[in-house]
């Protein structure tokens, strides 16, 4: 199940306006330039930015998220009508001979368990034409980045169009091995409503990854550093195997 962040309407709607820097996706579509893709999956697409801005280069994109929130605002935006939406998550999709997949932000860190990786990994291989691309990133455990979500540094008010004034700050519940969970809330300054949305990721090491995907059935081409974040993520480029 979806986070309420991505899930509930009220949250959805804000949460462009709430995370409004996203910087971290010009790599992204520097990657889908570089490997020539023509037809991409955004696996966790949310709302759509990424997917849009691909659309709008006229890279034809399928965009795959589980909250049907977050499609409902994905759907309403410019040139959305250029993308094929789909409610689900990777393994369900339908076979899309896609050139590149992308995972971007924490989506390849919401698979809690083994089992749900793989069957992310396995379902994304097969929505992949033959020598298909993997690009993904995931935060580096040795960095410990969840240090730096609390109230202190990620507080901030927002004014958001249509919702007013919005107060929202992070801060870290539990840390139990590689699962990190952590709280979002929002405070509505328009009617005093006050939101939260829990969340936990998994912390995958670089060999773990690596481990992963072969064992999926890719090989691993490239491991580069995140610009946004110099030395704190992994950045995975990985090929379907066997071709």
């Amino acid at each position: 199940m979806p986070d309420p962040i991505f899930a509930e309407p009220r949250l959805a709607r804000i949460y462009d306006a709430i995370d409004a820097d996203r910087s971290d996706l010009a790599p992204y579509a520097a990657m889908v330039a570089e490997f020539g893709a023509r037809r991409v999956l955004d696996v966790g697409c949310g709302t759509g930015v990424f997917a849009c801005l691909l659309a709008e280069r006229g890279v034809e994109v399928v965009g795959v998220d589980p909250a049907a929130a977050s499609l409902e605002v994905a759907r309403a935006k410019p040139g959305a009508d250029r993308v094929r939406w789909i409610l689900g998550d990777a393994t369900t999709l339908p076979p899309l001979r896609a050139d590149l997949a992308t995972m971007t932000g924490n989506v390849a860190q919401v698979f809690l368990t083994d089992d749900a990786w793989t069957a992310t990994l396995r379902g994304v291989r097969a929505a992949l034409r033959p020598g298909g691309l993997l690009v993904f990133e995931t935060r580096d455990p040795a960095r410990r980045a969840w240090r730096e979500w609390d109230r202190a540094r990620t507080h901030a008010v927002t004014d958001v169009p249509g919702a007013g004034r919005v107060e929202s700050w992070c801060e870290v519940l539990d840390v139990s091995g590689p699962l990190v969970t952590f709280r979002h809330t929002y405070v509505f300054e328009a009617d005093g409503a006050v939101l939260t949305s829990d969340s936990t990721l998994r912390f995958r090491g670089r060999e773990e990854i690596g481990d992963s995907l072969r064992e999926s059935g890719f090989q691993v081409e490239d491991v580069r550093d995140a610009p946004d974040r110099p030395g704190r993520e992994f950045v995975f480029v990985a090929r379907t195997a066997g071709v």
